[in-house]
């Protein structure tokens, strides 16, 4: 037992900041991510030993995290506050030297995942900042690929809609 917890100990300081990241980008809330992943590591801890026999723990702890999300949203539905409106397109920043435009572009990007649906935020995360394939990411949503696809059409559309800046955020720099 006390390899088995070691073992995890390891994991998680070898996954945190990559887990919160992920997590951060589903929630768009720093606290909410944090919560996110407590949830998902207190679940996987109990079924540690059992996880890791398997193999590589990280597609079980990914689908976990990206069930959390999904469960939470279902538990909290009707309490998100709307955000303000975005700051100037991220194309308007001053000085190149400086980090402000990567800053804008982030807080753009965040505001434009949260005017989507969980789901389609779950797997424009996966398919484009996590760089999976469709299968790997109905896999680990649980969905079929055909799903996928449909939602991430559909994300990428709303977000041509709610957040036109973005299509043209990488050119120019």
């Amino acid at each position: 037992m006390q390899k088995a917890e070691e073992s995890f100990r390891r994991y998680v300081g070898d996954r945190l900041v990559g887990l919160t990241r992920v997590a951060y980008l589903l929630t768009g809330d720093v606290h909410q991510a944090d919560d996110l992943v407590q949830a998902t590591l207190e679940r996987v801890a109990s079924r540690w030993e059992r996880i890791e026999r398997h193999g590589d723990p990280d597609p079980y702890v990914r689908r976990v995290l990206y069930s959390q999300h999904v469960s939470a949203w279902r538990r909290h539905r009707g309490r998100d506050v709307p955000v303000a409106e975005p700051p100037e397109p991220p194309g308007s920043r001053s000085g190149s030297d400086d980090h402000s435009g990567r800053v804008v572009l982030s807080v753009a990007v965040a505001q434009a995942l949260s005017r989507l649906s969980r789901r389609q935020r779950a797997v424009l995360v996966l398919r484009y900042f996590e760089d999976q394939t469709e299968a790997r990411t109905a896999e680990i949503l649980g969905l079929s690929v055909g799903t996928v696809k449909s939602y991430a059409r559909a994300a990428l559309a709303r977000l041509r809609e709610v957040a036109p800046e973005l299509a043209t955020a990488g050119e120019g720099s």
